[in-house]
This record gives structure tokens, sequence and C-alpha cells, in this order.
């Protein structure tokens, strides 16, 4: 184990060059010159990896209306060997990632650093490309960009300028007509499209390129291998197979079916009932009758999904300062319910508000790690191990179910859940990942005398997960995620729908690898034909955000696997 306290990788140097960049890229706004196609913004170069931001320019059809100019163009964080070649076309492999559900490009952060520097190492240069999807061009990241906790909540709740610059407010879905038509046909164009305009040569993505996702990034991954994208399914060089040299699959599989992601969707979304049939549930899309991006009122909607980003912002700020966030957020409906999810040991306190988490005293990592961590969100697909609250007693976390139950293990995770227990008294700070089990952990209990949490169950670093969320151009989270992208794949069995499958066999065409989070939500229900890599003690999130060496004194395994994987002759 570990015995000293890790502080990230990301020197202030690299995160003051991020903050600069998402200054200069944040919020409703097309890359500068109106005549470019292309745009590549350096974000820094770390630990023998160099990160830039690429946006290319990709109008979507008219038919889709109206929408922001930013909408018309794609975004990818590309992460890549600073020793290696600067043209993507020169790299050994180019590993190109879709996001999972509600997920954004800087969720990938430290799975792409630890990847692509780890094949140096070995003497590869590999490219390692985490896209975001159109819908994040929404997203106005001026307020996070800052690099202040209280700049950041008076520009998004209080109507204060940045630099001039003020926030035109969470979008409604009045003003998101245009991602009616925004389902799994045009994302899988919308990769396509980005893989050509900057591989143009069809043999060079066939040899080099790499092709997966995360969650949902798995199904997306699976349609964009049967897709065929010139419209002749006789000319097999655009098919989506032959765009690609492999697939890999996060905490999930490449498929066409929703079914190996059973909790991936939480039930209490504005998901509209596909029981209707696909042409009234696209009738009420385009109408604005039915809901065209999901939300939910704990955790998952805009302006809570921004509030995991300004906590990022302190932990990355002050990390072991007191938090005085809680007291400082406004009190909106979304972040009460958030904050009485998120802190209540049981259905009392929730129904109470009493104590309320403005009660405790919370360092500003403590607050991130209330916020993501698997002991704190029983949302099993928002969990990451990384790490225990400390300072003060903690306590069982019945709400909202029995500590440790299993009884929904489809959304609920199956960890024991604590948090703090003493209103008003200690300061609360936050013992990371390689901390846990040290000879001066407390060793927290459960009620039932059984260990809360343990070192081989804690595998990410809490100011590596601040970086991911707070120090990207690109967002951790996708704020507004479709839902006609939901409909579509729940709808697979459409005409519509189904035939989007053109090449069924392009899903086993190709050598994949699947990775799995071994407390993941398809822990122990992946067909073992899959000959699945298993991390052990990981969280569905922990495959992306898990920090370079273990508790174990071993690598991490999901970018060793990776590495592995693109090291094999194609």
């Amino acid at each position: 184990m570990n015995t000293s306290r890790s502080t990230g990788r990301t020197p202030r140097t690299l995160r003051a060059a991020a903050l600069a960049v998402l200054l200069t890229t944040g919020g409703f706004t097309a890359p500068a010159s109106a005549q470019s196609t292309r745009t590549e913004a350096p974000v820094g170069s770390s630990g023998g990896v160099t990160e830039t931001v690429v946006r290319v320019k990709a109008p979507l059809p008219a038919s889709f209306g109206a929408r922001p100019a930013a909408c018309d163009w794609l975004s990818y964080l590309r992460y890549r060997s600073s020793s290696g070649p600067a043209s993507s076309a020169d790299a050994d492999r180019v590993l190109m990632a879709q996001p999972g559900i509600l997920e954004g490009a800087g969720a990938f952060d430290s799975v792409a650093r630890n990847t692509v520097a780890r094949a140096a190492q070995q003497g590869r240069h590999i490219e390692f490309w985490a896209l975001d999807r159109r819908s994040n061009c929404l997203e106005d990241r001026t307020g996070i960009a800052s690099g202040d906790q209280h700049t950041a909540v008076d520009y998004y709740y209080r109507g204060k300028q940045v630099l001039g610059r003020a926030f035109a407010g969470f979008v409604g879905n009045d003003k998101l007509g245009w991602m009616a038509k925004l389902g799994i046909e045009q994302t899988v164009r919308d990769e396509y499209d980005l893989l050509a305009a900057e591989l143009p040569d069809q043999s060079v993505r066939k040899n080099k390129v790499l092709c997966g996702g995360h969650s949902l990034g798995g199904v997306i991954t699976g349609y964009f291998a049967a897709a065929d994208f010139d419209g002749d399914p006789a000319t097999t060089a655009d098919a989506g197979h032959n765009q690609c040299a492999g697939w890999f699959a996060l905490d999930t599989t490449v498929s066409t079916s929703l079914a190996d992601l059973s909790g991936s969707i939480p039930d209490d979304t504005n998901l509209p009932d596909v029981g209707l049939g696909y042409g009234v549930v696209q009738a009420g899309l385009d109408s604005g009758l039915l809901p065209r991006s999901l939300s939910a009122p704990v955790l998952l909607n805009p302006e809570t999904m921004t509030l995991l980003a300004i906590a990022g912002v302190g932990a990355l700020q002050d990390p072991g300062g007191e938090a005085d966030l809680p007291a400082y957020l406004p009190a909106t409906t979304n972040i009460e319910a958030t904050n009485r999810f998120l802190f209540s040991k049981d259905t009392t306190t929730f129904l109470t508000g009493s104590p309320a988490v403005k009660d405790f005293r919370l360092g500003n990592e403590a607050v991130l790690g209330a916020l993501m961590d698997d002991q704190s969100v029983p949302l099993a697909f928002l969990q990451t191990s990384v790490g225990f609250f400390d300072g003060g007693p903690v306590t069982d976390k019945n709400f909202p179910v029995a500590n440790g139950s299993s009884s929904q293990p489809g959304l609920f995770g199956t960890e024991y859940k604590a948090v703090p227990a003493t209103a008003h008294g200690p300061l609360y700070t936050w013992r990371n990942y390689d901390r846990v089990g040290d000879p001066d952990d407390p060793g927290y209990r459960s009620s039932d005398g059984t260990p809360f949490t343990a070192a081989g169950k804690e595998v990410t670093d809490i100011q590596e997960l601040a970086r991911s969320m707070a120090a990207q151009p690109l967002d951790f989270t996708e704020q507004y995620f479709p839902t006609k992208l939901v409909t579509d794949l729940e709808l697979a069995t459409s005409p519509q729908v189904k035939r989007l499958v053109v090449h069924p066999d392009g899903l086993t065409a190709n050598p994949t690898l699947t990775v799995l989070a071994g407390d993941g939500l398809l822990a122990g229900r992946v067909p073992a034909d899959l000959h699945p890599v298993v991390a052990d003690g990981y969280q569905h999130l922990d495959v992306l955000t898990a920090a370079p060496v273990q508790n174990n004194g071993r690598p991490e395994p999901v970018s060793t696997a990776l590495t592995d994987f693109a090291r094999t002759p194609r």
C-alpha cells in the first residue's frame, strides 16, 4: 500500500492552462474563425502526456432546425504521447471512446492519461480521443473556468458576470427543438464524420483505430459497428466495422441492446413511455409535449450536475480547507433535494431536512467525496471508490435503502453507506484512496461491525477526480442528454431503428476487449465467452477515474488492458 497521500498528477501550471482554455471555449460559443473547419487548442502537458481540445465543424442537416452555432461543431479531448508524432495518422494506435449516459469527454481524463503514458513507457506512441456528444455544445463552462467556487456559484445561480459574460440560464425544453431528432442515427453519423475528417485515409482508420465506449457508449459502439454510412450496403469501405481495427467495452458490452445495462437509466428520470410506439414518441419530441433531454430531481439535471463541477473546483482550489459551499449555494429545489438525498442517514432526516448538510463542518475534498463516492451515492452508475470520510464519527446511511441492501441491485450499489454523524462538531476531512488502511486509519465500522470500506475497495484519487470534474475544457457530465437517444435504443425492434443495423456481423468482425468493474453494473452478469478483464473493487465510473497505481502496488488494470489490446497486432 502507498504510505504517502497522493496529490494527483496535475501541477498548478497544467491546471492554469486548462482553465485558460475553458475561458476561451466555454458556453454557446463557436470557435473563433467563421471560416475555420477545425481548431485545436492546448490544454497542457504532464507526465509525458500532451492534451489538447479539438473541435471539427460538422453542421447538422437543415431539417434539425435552429440551434446554437456551437452545436454545428463536434469536439473531443485528444491525449497523445509528448514524445510521439504530432500527426494522429502517424501514431501507433488511436483509441476513440464514446461516453456513457449523462457523461462527457472529461470523464475519460484519468484512463486516457494512464493508457497513453503506459504505452509510452513500452516504447509505443498511441492516442486516446475522448469524445463529446453533440448535445454537450449547450454547456457553459465559464464559471467553472474561473477556478473559484464563489465566482462559479455567483455566475450560475446569482446572475453575476465573469469577464463580461453572463450566464444565459439552464436551457428549457422549448429551446431544445433541434434535439428532438438527435438519436442513435445522428450519434453514430457524428462519430463517423469526425473520424473520417481527422483520419481521411480509410486504410489508416481500419488498421490503427480502436473504437469503444463506457456504459451506454458500448451500445452506441455496437450500432456504429453495424452501420453503413454511404447508403449502399454492397459497398463496405464505409461500413462501421471497416473504420476500426477492434472494439473495447468499459463496464459494458459492444451490442445493440440495452439488456446488459440494467440500472444505468434511473427510474425517476422524465423518460417517456416507449410503449406508446416510435411514431407517437417521435411526435411528442417534435412538438415539445415530451421532454427532449433527460433529467431527474436528484443530481441528474443541469443545475445539480453543474454543482458537481463546482465541488471539484473547491477540491482543487483548497483541498484541505473547510468548505463553505453548502451554505453559499442558493436553496433551490434541485439542490436541496440532492443534498438531502446524499446526506440523510434515514427517511426522517430526509423528510425534515434536519440536520442539513450545512450543519456539518466539511473539508472541500469531503464535499466532492460525498457527492461522488460509493459510500454516499446510492445510485450505482454514479459511484466512484475515492476514499472515505475522516476526522469525526460516521454513522450508517439507511436511506433510500437499508445499509448494504441489495434489494435493488440494478439501480442501487451494494456497498455499505455512511454519512457524518456529528453536526456542528469536528471538521470532516477526506481520506484519499491510498490512505485507506494506513496505520492512522480510524477503521470506521457499520453498526453491525462490518468495516465500511477497505484498501482493496478504494481505487480513485480524489484530486484526479477533481481535475476531471473541474479542470477540463469539456465537461465530465452531459447536462442535456438527448431523450431520443435512449428512446431509439429502447425501441430497437421498431422498423425505424432496426433499419440502422445494416451489417450485424460487424459486431464480431473485429477483436473485442471487454473490461468490467468488479462491483459495477454488470458484475457477474456478462457471458463468460466474452472473456472479460475484471477490475476487482471497481465501481461503474472507476474504470474511467482510477489512479495509475493501486493500493496493492500494481498498475491500474483498465489502462493496462487497453495498452495490451492496443499493442496486439491486428
